[in-house]
């Protein structure tokens, strides 16, 4: 199906007609397509193959895939369901390793079926619950990430121009998105001139995502290739950097999409501030640092064949980790919910 839609009505994942709702991003920007969800593994599928991309849209998405996997349980025992769940949670946890919110998401599900009901039905139906209450608390933390956002922005000039990297935007949360939210409150009070958008290889979640949101928000927004970045903070186009966040480790070292850690060099070169934007609960708390950041190595065809065509010859070996880490040090703030947050005052922040 191919339609045409509008910035304010993008869920990259909705409960609807008993089944769960993906945007498929892998055929955006082209086309705009859904796919319905009806159990866990055509959910993992999903993660996996990134129909569904970005650190809380996939919780929210292994959410729902929890309670799929739930649904389908026949047993009702209560001990034997929740050990049935445990392998539901399993399965799941093996689809994207970096993002955390995957593992957060899973738990809090883990949390209702431990902790919730006196018989299985009620533990099913508190489930689905919980995970609308996940999608829900998302979006709100994503509006309030946005207008702390737009409180720690630089004061000059008036109107700034902002580089972001990949897709931190609605596509990537329940909506409204992370980096892409501080640019749309930016936006709003008038203080946005312009988006910078890098292309983000091997997967191109800059020009095909990124570009998407904005054009159908009305932003002003230029592509470039990863490469140029260097030249247009040199040229003094780039009053801010704004990313989003897979991993942030208790020190405030920051796993991000691959090409992240060169941006912050950067902007520390050119004396720009580089902002995170990430909702807590993409905080890992139990990682000291960013050493210890799992990094998701994805299959190598993503590099020498980006469409239909083999763009280098046979012979050659590949290398393609889907995220780096930036250390603390090259931060200027991470953006939370509850407001920016200098990276070594993260750990006070823990529950």
């Amino acid at each position: 199906m191919t339609q045409s839609t509008n910035f304010v009505d993008v869920y990259p994942v909705q409960w609807r007609d008993d089944q769960v709702i993906l945007i498929d991003q892998t055929r955006l920007p082209l086309e705009y397509t859904e796919v319905a969800i009806a159990d866990y593994e055509a959910m993992g599928h999903a993660i996996k193959s990134m129909v569904v991309r970005g650190a809380p849209a996939i919780g929210v998405a292994a959410a729902y895939g929890m309670y799929l996997g739930a649904r389908r349980i026949q047993t009702t025992e209560l001990r034997e369901f929740v050990a049935q769940l445990e392998f539901v949670a399993d399965q799941l946890r093996q689809t994207r390793p970096t993002a955390v919110n995957l593992f957060w998401a899973i738990d809090q599900m883990l949390n209702v079926a431990y902790h919730s009901g006196e018989n299985v039905e009620q533990v099913k139906a508190n489930l689905l619950s919980q995970a609308q209450q996940i999608q829900l608390d998302d979006l709100r933390t994503c509006q309030a990430i946005g207008a702390a956002g737009l409180e720690a922005l630089p004061r000059e000039p008036q109107q700034l121009t902002i580089l972001t990297h990949c897709n931190a935007g609605a596509l990537a949360t329940a909506g409204y998105g992370t980096a892409i939210g501080v640019i749309r409150a930016a936006w709003s009070a008038g203080r946005l001139a312009r988006v910078y958008a890098d292309e983000t290889r091997p997967r191109l979640q800059g020009a095909k995502l990124t570009v998407w949101e904005c054009v159908q928000a009305g932003i002003p927004v230029t592509l470039i290739t990863d490469n140029m970045a260097a030249h247009c903070m040199q040229q003094q186009r780039i009053d801010a950097v704004v990313v989003g966040a897979d991993r942030i480790a208790r020190n405030g070292d920051t796993a991000n999409k691959i090409g992240t850690y060169g941006l912050a060099v950067l902007a520390k070169m050119h004396a720009i501030p580089f902002f995170v934007a990430a909702p807590l609960s993409t905080v890992d708390f139990a990682l000291d640092d960013g050493s210890q950041i799992p990094i998701e190595e994805r299959d190598p065809v993503e590099i020498y064949q980006p469409g239909s065509i083999r763009i280098t010859p046979e012979g050659a070996e590949f290398y393609n980790p889907a995220f780096d880490v930036t250390p603390a040090s090259l931060i200027t703030a991470i953006i939370t919910e509850q407001g920016a947050i200098a990276p070594g005052q993260l750990a006070d922040l823990e529950a």
